[in-house]
């Protein structure tokens, strides 16, 4: 797979998140169990977007340490950092930069990650004017929301459940923002990955 957007100045941002028709990433309480990396996804993860597994599953799914690809850099809100803190990973994606934005978690107490108090939308537009491959925005919902003007692509791994509620794909308010479709890529498992940009 080819990266031709990797460079100076043009540095993406990719919101690459698992969801449901419905349009929920998680369940009220957070959790996503009832979203599985289903056996015929997980060698197209592998090939196409290896960096957006978690490091500490590298190993088990032959992923190459350290994965190529075209992030080096992955953005995290607290509650989708949270449940690999709990599980024992400080680190969870230890091949990329991690910026976790959270007003409530002490930088001295996660030394693994970046921890970000302020406004995440001027923090991002001056993250993207570096030099460095592009952006992961690997969720959740309320981040999702406050970034969303600054996604250049969304990725939607689409999976064939409804769920009735929980934390949505983009947290906000009622504000319309159109995204061209670019591909999609099915599954016997009924899961599709949509890719859009804007």
């Amino acid at each position: 797979m080819e990266y031709p957007d990797i460079g100076v100045g043009l540095r993406k941002l990719v919101y690459f998140v698992a969801s449901t028709l419905d349009g929920f990433i998680a369940a009220p309480d957070g959790s996503f169990d009832f979203l599985p990396l289903e056996p015929d996804v997980a060698p197209y993860l592998v090939s196409e977007w290896p960096q957006t597994l978690p490091t500490f599953a590298h190993a088990q799914l032959g992923v190459d340490s350290p994965p190529a690809g075209r992030f080096d850099t992955v953005l995290m809100g607290r509650a989708t950092y949270e449940p690999g803190l709990t599980l024992g990973f400080p680190s969870p994606y230890d091949h990329l930069t991690q910026y976790v934005f959270s007003r409530s978690l002490a930088p001295a107490d996660h030394p693994d990650v970046r921890i970000v108090a302020g406004d995440p939308v001027p923090f991002v537009r001056e993250l993207k004017a570096r030099p460095g491959a592009d952006i992961w925005l690997c969720g959740g919902g309320q981040l999702a929301g406050q970034l969303l003007d600054e996604v250049d692509e969304l990725v939607v791994k689409l999976n064939p459940v409804v769920v009735g509620s929980g934390i949505p794909l983009v947290d906000r308010g009622f504000s319309p923002s159109r995204f061209t479709l670019t591909a999609t890529r099915p599954f016997d498992s009924g899961v599709v990955v949509l890719r859009y940009t804007r």
